[in-house]
């Protein structure tokens, strides 16, 4: 559906409260480990529980329809597919081969860039920006999108034995709290190493298994099911080298399916820093490939949809 326009986004209501319990949490605690750590865990357990009574409360009380748009707001597929697909545009001469763009002609791309990757973008050329959007749409493919959806699923799942219990929403929005809380604090420099720790671990846990999932689910998705414990095994030997349990297994998966290289070398603030390459061997991403990684994001998502509906129907019609 896209992100609704016509009112706050949850997860922008989220960060005003993030920014403001850091203020908080990092005035009490000044530079002492200890108590930025309590801090950060305790802005995560009010955030994420917040977060989840509050997803719990609109299933509760509102209309079908609104929950229906809450529950498509914690979904990104379009609005990474938008994001990605715009910086596509932005490149100059999309039919001509991607080394002959170069210099000014790329800074609509470099900027556009800039507002879904963490890495520096004003130097990259061509080749480089496919390769940081054939990452983000992988990466973020799972947690933006599988992510959420696998909790949802699950509190379908909840709310089918007991209307009572929370249900998709509550599950989904704790989960885009801590993901939110990740991407805000989730980073290893000055206060936030300690401060952002218990919402990057909780995070961590929460993409674990839809990322292996996804991982093992995307051959079916690319008409490849011979190749579904292949490819989970080849994304987590090559992604085992990642810092994160998660975001190198996933480019992984995608790469491997695809038949793409990713990995390197990336800017962050100036800093370089060195990925582990994924799927060495095999020629780099081109539009193409990028285009591909999205179709395959929906083609995924309509079969854990589908598959998800076959279990309810099974279930239902055995009670």
């Amino acid at each position: 559906m896209g992100d609704p326009r016509w009112c706050p986004h949850p997860v922008v209501v989220m960060g005003w409260w993030i920014s403001m319990l850091r203020r908080g949490a990092e005035a009490w605690a000044g530079t002492r480990a200890w108590k930025l750590r309590l801090a950060g865990g305790l802005i995560t357990l009010v955030l994420v529980g917040g977060s989840g009574l509050a997803g719990w409360a609109v299933e509760q009380l509102a209309p079908t329809p609104l929950l229906v748009v809450a529950l498509a707001s914690a979904l990104a597929g379009r609005s990474l597919e938008q994001a990605v697909v715009g910086v596509l545009k932005a490149l100059p001469n999309s039919e001509q081969p991607v080394q002959n763009q170069a210099g000014q002609a790329l800074q609509p791309a470099r900027q556009a860039l800039a507002w879904i990757v963490g890495r520096d973008t004003a130097d990259l050329d061509a080749p480089e920006i496919l390769r940081a959007l054939a990452e983000t749409a992988s990466e973020n493919g799972v947690d933006g999108l599988f992510a959420p959806l696998f909790w949802m699923l699950l509190g379908a799942g909840l709310w089918n034995l007991n209307p009572a219990w929370p249900g998709p929403l509550a599950l989904t929005w704790g989960f885009k709290a801590a993901s939110t809380l990740d991407s805000m604090l989730g980073y290893r420099r000055g206060r936030l190493r300690w401060l952002g720790t218990a919402g990057a671990r909780l995070d961590d846990l929460l993409v674990w298994l839809p990322c292996r999932l996804v991982a093992m689910s995307l051959p079916l998705a690319a008409g490849q099911p011979g190749r579904c414990l292949g490819v989970l095994a080849a994304a987590r030997r090559d992604g085992a080298a990642d810092p994160s349990p998660n975001a190198g297994l996933s480019q992984a998966a995608y790469a491997h399916v695809i038949g793409v290289r990713l990995g390197g070398s990336n800017s962050y603030g100036g800093q370089i820093r060195q990925k582990p390459l994924l799927a060495a061997g095999l020629p780099a991403p081109d539009q193409a490939a990028v285009l591909q990684m999205l179709q395959l994001n929906r083609r995924l998502e309509l079969l854990w949809l589908t598959a998800a509906a076959a279990g309810a129907f099974i279930t239902k019609t055995l009670s």
